[in-house]
């Protein structure tokens, strides 16, 4: 008898965090970012990178203090632009809180996986001005190789000396959960040991801004913006942008203990759809989201019953929000009176593609450090929203299984599931 290819298949391999790199509104790095969320303030505030007064929203959440010299030499620094900077200076963060040393490593063995929803597009904005104002002679030569979504992964490559699968991708406010989702399955398939996996966003220049604003998804809550961003209020409005990144270093079991690595957390499962419904709409039924979090926890092996926290996508918009919690109620069952459920974008708002890679980071420190967040400005539940929100100071409790949702313009859903670090 012939043993077909796939009854060949090495058993599929444990894959755990072991570094966090995160720059973000509310603080960078590890500290940082757990600092920013025990103060419990927003971030947000009246954009300052250029005039929002022409548009209905006049508000983000700002990174205003990256220096981008302190995590690369200057050349290559004006060679990139921010969303390339924030993809290497978020990585370089990630291997030295992993305490890992490309150098040490088999380079074909080390894999890149990132993900951002508008990749340069900022950058090409400004140099379009340029072009308009000066001429072909006006523009930055860097141009072509600014802009394109794979600029974030390749510099990280090149900055590391990295060989192995690389690839960024453009799946909208997903491609953060969906870049770790697919360096998950690299390590888990045997196919590397390691992956520098997360996403990147540097959305704030006028034109990227004002398309949003353009079409009514953003709050214009503008006189009071660190209440704007206010997931699953009856007073949400829309969504607050932001910039920022995370990168994890997530890496095989065996291989992370051979080296003495510390553990964050271990991830379980990973599932996507799409709802093949609406562009900017989700799909009313929510059906599909529903799919890719129960498909999340089938492969993770983790019952609904068992989750001890649900970080929702809660992006502050009226139609997510109440969908999301309709989703969670048919997935979790009776379970979803009892389980905690809070999202942060309160806190650092949304940063489109680089938001669910910036989630699995706290995901993992929740696990790790057993606390809770609190979702920020939610006073009085909307419409369809009717679950066991974490408020005020959050929750002080230990927190074993999570799982951690993104969805995206275009219908697409991804459900991330961590479990806390193996003995």
């Amino acid at each position: 008898m012939i043993q077909r290819s796939e009854d060949r298949r090495p058993a599929p391999r444990r894959v755990v965090i072991t570094g966090i790199g995160a720059i973000t509104p509310i603080g960078t790095g590890v500290e940082g970012v757990w600092d920013g969320l025990r103060k419990r303030e927003s971030a947000v505030r009246r954009v300052s990178r250029f005039d929002p007064t022409p548009f209905r929203s006049h508000i983000a959440a700002q990174v205003d203090d990256f220096d981008p010299e302190t995590y690369m030499e200057r050349n290559r620094a004006r060679r990139m632009e921010r969303y390339a900077q924030f993809s290497v200076a978020a990585s370089r963060q990630a291997l030295e809180d992993a305490a890992l040393d490309p150098a040490g490593e088999d380079p074909e063995r080390v894999g890149v996986q990132m993900g951002s929803a508008l990749g340069g597009v900022a950058y090409g904005e400004t140099q379009f001005t340029n072009y308009v104002g000066k001429g072909v002679r006006g523009v930055d030569p860097m141009l072509a190789l600014a802009v394109f979504n794979g600029a974030a992964s390749c510099n990280v490559a090149i900055e590391f000396g990295l060989t192995g699968p690389n690839s960024t991708n453009g799946m909208s406010c997903a491609s953060g959960a969906i870049a770790i989702g697919d360096g998950w399955r690299m390590v888990r398939d045997g196919e590397v040991d390691v992956v520098l996996s997360g996403g990147v966003e540097a959305p704030l220049a006028p034109l990227c801004y004002g398309a949003f604003a353009i079409i009514r998804a953003m709050s214009t809550r503008n006189d009071d913006p660190q209440r704007a961003s206010r997931p699953f209020d009856a007073g949400r409005d829309g969504f607050v942008m932001a910039e920022g990144a995370a990168v994890l270093v997530l890496e095989e079991l065996e291989h992370a203990r051979a080296r003495g690595a510390r553990i964050y957390a271990e991830v379980l499962g990973f599932g996507t759809s799409n709802d093949a419904h609406h562009m900017t709409a989700p799909r009313p039924d929510g059906a599909q989201a529903v799919r890719a979090m129960r498909r999340a926890l089938q492969v993770g092996g983790v019952g609904p019953e068992e989750l001890d926290w649900v970080y929702a996508h809660a992006s502050s918009t009226p139609l997510n929000d109440s969908t999301e919690s309709r989703v969670i109620r048919t997935v979790l069952g009776e379970h979803a009176d009892s389980v905690a459920v809070s999202g942060t974008k309160g806190y650092h708002a949304h940063c489109l593609g680089a938001t669910g890679a910036v989630e699995a980071a706290i995901s993992a420190l929740v696990i790790q450090r057993g606390w809770i967040p609190p979702t920020l400005n939610l006073e009085a539940p909307g419409d369809g929203c009717d679950l066991p929100y974490v408020t005020g100071e959050g929750a002080e409790r230990p927190v074993r299984y999570v799982v951690s949702n993104s969805f995206g313009f275009g219908g697409i859903n991804a459900a991330l599931v961590f479990g806390p670090a193996p003995e």
